[in-house]
């Protein structure tokens, strides 16, 4: 299902990025391109936390990694952006993370990915213009 969603969001992506570049200058196509490519590496990382929650049992680092590789993406899309939607989305998801993370260390092997997936979701709908 997460599968889908991200090639579902991809696709929406790609499509209104071309819109975009007719109806906009440079500047803006480059941060609204910034912005794309951050939320689809953002819905990869969450792809990735999805799988290694599951698996936790067997390599309960490689949950860690994702968080990690989700913290440096919330990172890059702070760097690029003002917008005050965009972020609420990325302090959800923040936050997410820091309670998914937590559930982790405290030993719980299925933690609630709800409000990381939403505030994925949210930046996504964000980055899309």
């Amino acid at each position: 299902m997460a599968s889908r969603r991200h090639q579902r969001t991809a696709l929406t992506v790609t499509a209104a990025l071309l819109t975009l570049t007719a109806a906009v200058g440079c500047g803006a196509v480059d941060k609204a391109m910034d912005c794309v490519r951050t939320a689809d590496a953002i819905a990869t990382s969450v792809n990735s936390l999805q799988q290694a929650v599951s698996s936790a049992s067997d390599d309960p680092t490689q949950a860690s990694e994702a968080l990690d590789r989700i913290d440096q993406d919330i990172k890059d899309l702070g760097d690029t952006t003002d917008d005050a939607d965009l972020s609420k989305a990325v302090d959800g998801l923040r936050a997410g993370v820091t309670n998914v993370r937590d559930a982790l260390d405290k030993g719980d092997t299925t933690p609630d990915l709800t409000p990381v997936t939403d505030a994925a979701t949210e930046i996504g709908k964000v980055c899309t213009p």
